[in-house]
């Protein structure tokens, strides 16, 4: 009789990790109490300025009257995850940027965008807002998001 519970509950257990494995790894990638040995970036899934389709991209925002670039990357940042007293801007220049021709349209000028370094400080949660979804990917997982500009992120980024 022991035996056959055992048994049931061994299988039971087994379904229930088997069904709900999509969930964990949702999960995984939305906390930052993964990879605790390695840095993670956040991505965001929806519109970005560059083109009117969904697609995973960095926090960004359009260059409007802020005072320098930073201060118009702390603007961003603070659009998705709200207050900002949790993060750590390292440096006032950005520690890269890319140009993006249009591939739609050709009368329509090229984009540049710049990347700016911030780090998380003693906060473990974040209420994401203003995208479809989000994810915390170390460099590796980066690199699969984004495999045309591979070889440009492991420039920028050398960690």
């Amino acid at each position: 009789m022991c035996q056959q519970i055992f048994k049931a509950f061994v299988s039971f257990c087994w379904l229930v990790f088997h069904v709900t494995d999509y969930e964990i790894l949702l999960i995984c990638t939305r906390s930052l109490h993964r990879a605790l040995d390695r840095r993670l970036y956040l991505l965001v899934h929806g519109a970005t300025q560059g083109s009117g389709k969904p697609v995973w991209h960095f926090p960004e925002k359009v260059y409007e009257s802020e005072e320098n670039l930073r201060k118009c990357a702390e603007s961003a940042l603070e659009s998705f995850i709200g207050d900002l007293s949790h993060t750590y801007f390292v440096g006032n220049a950005p520690m890269g940027h890319m140009v993006m021709q249009s591939t739609e349209d050709k009368k329509i000028p090229s984009i540049k965008r710049f990347f700016f370094k911030s780090q998380v400080i003693a906060a473990n949660k974040f209420d994401i807002r203003k995208c479809d979804d989000f994810v915390w990917v170390t460099k590796d997982e980066l690199l699969e998001y984004f495999p045309e500009q591979a070889e440009f992120l492991n420039k920028m980024i050398i960690s």
